[in-house]
């Protein structure tokens, strides 16, 4: 006799993995059901991990009991149930989260949630002149991430445009890092555009090849690789004054040209030009070697000794995976950096979570939600607490996070050498690598074929590198982590603006800086995805969706105004650095000891932003055409 599925404890099943705060948002969003709003919550988990939930098992069990009858009582398996009213959802949201919402965090929230997969669209205020809106054209610099979503919304507002790829595919960092272990650090399900909000990933954290097939969904999806010129490079911006428009001059398969627009969107990254140490003897050394960045196809690391230069996220992924290939492996670490265990970052969505998506409404998009506020706790983890006197963190909640990470440390590897994967520095005044905490690279280290070494090189010679100690280590190939060129914005176009002036020449002094993060005095119609002082704010997809909201509402009021030109006035940049500066000596990455891309050597951060989600979402979402001249305000 052959068992068949039972259907209730499938459905049990389901929900005993779910999220209880997100069935609790859900059930009062479909139902209006006031005893969930009652429900007692408290705080358990410390550092990253301090989460808000159902104080007691019981009612964890009514929420489960709740959600099973709303799916098992619809009928039929997928049958429709009522989402509840749209009026409800931003109570249902701080049910979600457990705590009362501003008003820009629940319309941020409510954008996230992903029932209006265009929200993040022009919606033109008044039909657009036909011969007005035919003559504005825009290049897009760019076919990744943010260079797609770009694509997209100016085909979507009817505004001409073409993009300028570099490589011979769209898919930007997902494209050219290929290492082995290469895996995103924020959760899936925000890891897309809103109207990505349905795309079928298969795990939490997804792997390189996932993230990948989700930019070609796009691009199928939305008909845009025609629009998409490839192998072609964009060498210089050039601002002509005479006719208001960009001179776009690019390298590609036909040679040098001129094209021209009358705006330029640039979605390059601040993490795709690699970056390499100079270390003495570097050409001297015979064997292969590259970076993780180019990764050559079909390597084969079997039966080699391989050295890793480089202990940042990009090393900290691959050494596990080379640990299952290569004969032996040293590692050589100039500083480590802070690890955060996270269950299940290597694996696929659990069993029936897929039935909770198919038979549960808005279930999907609660995750979604949810998964969209990791920033939130960063930003908390990062902010100096003045009355807190500790020499190694700078809060309560940074500290939690310190000595859980070193817990885990000294539980995985012992004492002594626990003690050489400490950093030196805060928690968060560097950037946090997820792990696995059943596989990753403190695993690695236990191999007695991965050796730990931290005298540091003193130079590389044809077979092997020389250590400070004067050691002589032979190796058959060197692969460098050593991250990416991530403070040089634009890097290496040249840009020319009004006057002759470059933003080379602008940035010299204090390093990159933009107005909102993306727009410059002096460089009329030019705006950034990813600039300047955006990372940590928002989610990486919603950071360049909300620049392109920016940018698209400058176009619309050119548009629909008939102006040429538009760019930030001098004292409105000054205004915003100022307030982008001063925000960022009250966060942890300002601690000296952090030394890397999160703070510069002139005294400042040009990529990170103290500001909290929702702080980034209203300044993009509302342009303040005050600070905004047709020509610069002076």
């Amino acid at each position: 006799m052959v068992e068949t599925e039972n259907p209730v404890r499938k459905v049990q099943d389901a929900l005993a993995a779910a999220d209880p705060m997100v069935l609790r948002g859900l059930i009062y969003q479909l139902t209006g059901d006031e005893e969930v709003e009652e429900i007692e919550l408290a705080t358990t988990g410390g550092g990253f991990f301090r989460a808000i939930g159902p104080a007691y098992e019981s009612d964890i069990a009514m929420l489960r009991q709740k959600a099973a009858r709303l799916m098992t009582g619809s009928g039929s398996a997928g049958a429709e149930i009522d989402p509840g009213p749209l009026d409800r959802l931003p109570r249902s949201l701080e049910l979600a989260v457990g705590q009362e919402l501003t008003k820009d965090a629940v319309d941020w929230g409510i954008e996230e949630f992903g029932l209006d997969p265009w929200a993040r669209s022009l919606r033109w205020e008044v039909e657009p002149p036909p011969a007005r809106l035919g003559e504005f054209s825009v290049t897009v610099i760019g076919a990744g991430l943010g260079g797609l979503n770009a694509a997209l919304q100016l085909k979507r507002a009817g505004i001409p445009f073409r993009v300028i790829e570099k490589n011979s595919d769209i898919g930007g960092t997902w494209l050219e890092n290929r290492y082995p272990g290469i895996r995103v650090d924020s959760p899936s399900r925000a890891y897309t555009h809103i109207f990505g909000v349905d795309f079928d990933h298969k795990y939490t954290f997804c792997p390189g090849g996932e993230n990948r097939r989700y930019l070609d969904w796009v691009a199928d999806t939305f008909d845009l690789r025609d629009d998409v010129t490839l192998d072609t490079e964009v060498r210089e911006l050039r601002w002509d004054e005479a006719t208001k428009e960009w001179e776009i001059i690019t390298d590609g398969p036909g040679g040098r040209q001129t094209l021209r627009s009358k705006g330029v969107v640039t979605s390059v990254g601040f993490l795709n030009r690699p970056s390499l140490p100079e270390i003495d003897g570097m050409e001297d050394f015979s064997g292969d070697s590259w970076h993780t960045a180019r990764w050559p196809e079909g390597a084969d690391l079997s039966a080699k000794r391989v050295a890793v230069i480089g202990t940042g996220c990009s090393g900290y992924q691959m050494i596990p995976e080379l640990a299952r290939q290569a004969a032996e492996i040293i590692v050589f670490q100039r500083r480590p950096q802070w690890m955060v265990p996270v269950p299940g970052y290597l694996s696929e969505y659990q069993q029936g979570t897929d039935l909770l998506e198919r038979d549960l409404p808005l279930f999907r998009n609660f995750m979604r939600f949810k998964s969209s506020r990791m920033p939130c706790e960063f930003v908390q983890l990062s902010e100096v607490d003045p009355d807190f006197d500790d020499p190694d963190a700078v809060s309560e909640r940074n500290r939690e996070q310190r000595d859980a990470s070193i817990a885990f440390l000294e539980e995985k590897l012992g004492p002594e050498l626990a003690a050489k994967m400490i950093p030196p520095h805060p928690v968060c005044s560097g950037r946090p690598v997820l792990i696995d905490p059943k596989n990753s690279v403190l695993d690695a280290l236990t191999k007695p074929h991965v050796r730990l070494n931290t005298e540091g090189i003193k130079r590389i010679y044809e077979d092997g590198i020389e250590t400070k100690d004067g050691s002589r280590l032979e190796v058959d190939v060197i692969v460098y982590a050593t991250g990416f060129k991530a403070s040089d914005y634009l890097f290496p176009m040249t840009v020319t603006g009004r006057d002759g002036r470059t933003l080379a020449n602008e940035w010299a002094a204090e390093g990159a800086q933009a107005y909102r993060g993306t727009m410059v005095p002096g460089f009329p119609n030019l705006w950034m995805i990813y600039g300047p002082n955006t990372n940590a704010g928002l989610g990486v997809p919603a950071l360049h969706e909300m620049s392109m909201v920016f940018a698209l509402k400058c176009m619309e009021h050119m548009i629909l105004g008939d102006t040429s030109e538009i760019e930030p006035t001098d004292s409105a940049f000054a205004r915003w650095n100022q307030k982008i500066d001063e925000g960022n000596k009250r966060m942890v990455w300002s601690d000296p000891r952090g030394r890397n891309y999160y703070w510069t050597e002139s005294g400042r951060s040009s990529t990170m932003t103290p500001l909290r989600p929702e702080e980034v979402w209203h300044t993009l979402n509302y342009p303040d055409f005050a600070d905004l001249g047709a020509a610069g305000g002076r």
